[in-house]
């Protein structure tokens, strides 16, 4: 049976695919085989390397959950700086005068293209010489400015092609009603846009979580992955299992993250689909929300 998009396989060709299947099973079979060997070869798997994750909470209170605690505020940090300072940044590249338009671009330009980790190495140096910072507090303000500079510019392009991608009818029904441009941005096309633009920035939330790694490899900022060394040192050089569990740790942390904006969105959506509020004017020609009634979908009546 043959479809629109592709011939339907014939008996040859789906002999074809099992022995291609079947030969890819063996050769990731025989991959994980010689990782597990190698493993156990160098008695990475013994359990004397996995028992301090197991059995007590030393490994936990000493190393891991410190380094949790520093990655959950550099990234934090980061974040609430660099959130508002990207939208900014975007809605400045939309501007119609030229002198706000050019700058922000330069300046989104200009940081993007540069490396997090340089602008994380070009902070602490300047902290260095020209502050009286404390070495802890130093490393901590020298990563959270290399990710604020980075990902503000990678946030300021989200929030610029989310508002480019809504409809221009937006904007002209806005103006229809005497509404300013910035009271066009703020009150109808950033709400909207919000929900268009909350994967990518909670994408760019994982790349900061997963950034602040690089402040503990180059700065010796003592985050989650820096908490390995002293750790697999203490614990008889069970570097295999402390790198496993910290992976883990990251990809729960993450996982959460993902699953709360896939929540959020889905509420928003819901908040959008039930709501018959719309914007208006007052008599005086403030704004003021005019509520309209939401339609019950089961027998088509007003609530």
């Amino acid at each position: 049976m043959s479809s629109v998009l592709y011939d339907a396989q014939g008996p040859r060709a789906k002999r074809r695919n099992i022995l291609y299947t079947v030969l890819f099973l063996l050769a990731a079979a025989a991959v994980v085989w010689w990782v597990y060997d190698g493993l156990a070869e160098k008695h990475q798997l013994d359990w004397a390397k996995w028992k301090p994750f197991f059995v007590g909470t030393q490994a936990w209170e000493t190393y891991i959950w410190p380094g949790f605690q520093n990655t959950i505020k550099a990234a934090f940090y980061a974040l609430l700086i660099a959130l508002p300072l990207g939208a900014l940044f975007g809605i400045g590249r939309l501007s119609d005068h030229r002198w706000v338009r050019v700058p922000g671009g330069a300046v989104v330009e200009f940081f993007r293209a540069i490396p997090v980790l340089l602008l994380m190495i070009i902070a602490n140096a300047m902290y260095s010489e020209y502050t009286d910072l404390e070495p802890d507090t130093r490393l901590l303000y020298a990563v959270v400015t290399g990710l604020v500079l980075y990902n503000a510019s990678v946030l300021a392009e989200i929030v610029r092609a989310g508002i480019l991608t809504l409809p221009r009818g937006q904007t002209d029904a806005a103006k229809a009603i005497g509404m300013r441009k910035g009271q066009t941005m703020i009150f109808v096309l950033l709400p909207q846009a919000v929900t268009a633009m909350l994967p990518a920035i909670v994408s760019q939330l994982v790349v900061i979580v997963k950034d602040t790694a690089l402040g503990g490899a180059v700065l010796s900022y003592p985050e989650l992955l820096a908490s390995v060394r002293p750790m697999s040192a203490n614990y008889g050089s069970n570097t295999i299992a402390c790198f496993t569990i910290v992976a883990v740790v990251y990809l729960a942390l993450n996982f959460a993250l993902t699953s709360f904006a896939s929540w959020l969105e889905r509420w928003l959506r819901r908040g959008k689909k039930s709501t018959g509020a719309v914007v208006g004017t007052g008599p005086g020609g403030e704004l003021e929300t005019i509520g309209a009634p939401s339609l019950n979908m089961d027998d088509g009546s007003a609530a």
